[in-house]
C-alpha cells in the first residue's frame, strides 16, 4: 500500500501542519513516510503545498507529479493541481474560496464546507483538523486516534490546551464531507 498525497492552499491554512501532523501519524502505525513542504516567501496570505507519501514499503522519491488524493484550499491551487489527480483518485474541496468547481469525471469528488463549520463551532484555529478529519473519512490512511496522539506532539507546549478543540474539529470532520456524484 501506498499513498500519495498533496494539500495545497494559502498560508495561514494549516496546509503544512496537517501534512506534519498526518506523517506523524503514519509513523506511529510504523509506515514509511516522507514530508516535503513547498511554499512561497509569505508565511500567511501565499500559496503553500505539502506532499504526504504514506507506504508499507521504502519511498524511493518524495518528487511526485501525480497523487492518489489531493485536498485543496484555495482557487489557485485547484487550477495547478487538479489534473494531476491520478484517475480513479480523490480530490477533496472546501468551497469557500473556489469560484470554479472541479469538473473531472474520471476521480472521486470530495466537497467539505471547512471554513463554515469552523465558524458555526467558534473554533476557526481549528480549520486545519477540520479538513483533515474529512479526508480521513474520505481516504482513512491512518487511524484518527494516531492524528490525535501526533497532534499531541506536533502541538507546543504552550498550545496544548487546544488538543480538546482540534480532536471535536477531526470528528467534525469525519460528519461534514460529502461526495459529489458525477452528472
Amino acid at each position: 500500500m501506498k499513498h500519495e498525497i498533496i494539500i495545497a492552499g494559502f498560508g495561514g491554512q494549516g496546509v503544512l501542519s496537517m501534512g506534519k501532523i498526518l506523517a506523524y501519524a503514519a509513523l506511529f502505525e510504523d509506515k514509511e513516510v516522507t514530508w516535503m513542504p513547498s511554499y512561497g516567501p509569505e508565511q500567511r496570505g501565499g500559496t503553500a503545498n505539502v506532499t504526504v507519501i504514506i507506504s508499507d514499503e521504502r519511498i524511493s522519491s518524495p518528487i511526485l507529479s501525480q497523487y492518489d488524493t489531493a485536498v485543496i484550499l484555495n482557487q489557485p491551487s485547484l487550477d495547478k493541481f487538479e489534473q494531476s489527480v491520478k484517475p480513479g483518485g480523490i480530490l477533496i474541496y472546501d468551497p469557500y474560496g473556489i469560484s470554479n468547481p472541479p469538473k473531472r469525471k474520471d476521480i472521486r469528488i470530495f466537497r467539505i464546507n471547512a471554513m463554515d463549520t469552523v465558524a458555526e463551532m467558534d473554533n476557526v484555529k481549528a480549520y486545519n483538523m477540520l479538513v483533515l478529519g474529512g479526508m480521513l473519512e474520505a481516504n482513512p490512511v491512518v487511524k484518527s486516534e494516531n492524528i490525535v496522539k501526533a497532534l499531541r506532539k506536533t502541538l507546543p507546549p504552550r498550545h496544548q490546551d487546544l488538543i480538546p478543540l482540534n480532536e471535536a474539529a477531526l470528528e467534525k470532520g469525519h460528519e461534514v464531507i460529502e461526495e459529489i456524484k458525477a452528472e
